[in-house]
């Protein structure tokens, strides 16, 4: 009977794919931030952006999103205690969806950063407000 207890309490309130995308998302969000703090001048290369003098914004942002990166895999590990990482998460990749799209909408940012966009934020926005829903519900 203790077994099947402690089992309970290690299940995971998520479904499989769930978790299984927020191990990948975080994976990948460590080499995104990794490649922006180290890359960053083949990146900008690539999108066509100049690159600035001073590279602490695109260095600090690297750092925030392989943080991120890390904070998903926790929530993959534990989600219902750290479910409002993935809800910072979540603000995050709405938030800089938002902002990105104004930079390419007004021609300060190049049409093909919309592809480091929907495939660095906007894909996950769909299964990340499913993983919530369903994370609130448990609670």
């Amino acid at each position: 009977m203790g077994q099947d207890v402690q089992s309970r309490a290690n299940a995971s309130p998520l479904d499989p794919w769930m978790t299984r995308l927020l191990w990948f998302v975080g994976g990948y969000n460590l080499l995104a931030g990794l490649g922006m703090f180290t890359l960053y001048h083949e990146g900008l290369e690539f999108l066509g952006i100049p690159k600035p003098q001073f590279l602490l914004p695109i260095q600090l942002v690297g750092i925030m999103v392989a943080l991120f990166g890390l904070g998903y895999c926790i929530v993959a590990r534990r989600p219902a205690e750290n479910r409002n990482v993935l809800l910072l998460g979540f603000l995050s990749k709405l938030l800089g969806s938002l902002l990105g799209g104004y930079y390419v909408a007004t021609g300060k940012a190049p049409p093909i950063f919309l592809g480091a966009i929907f495939f660095g934020d906007i894909i996950y926005l769909p299964p990340f407000w499913l993983i919530l829903r369903k994370l609130r519900r448990v609670n």
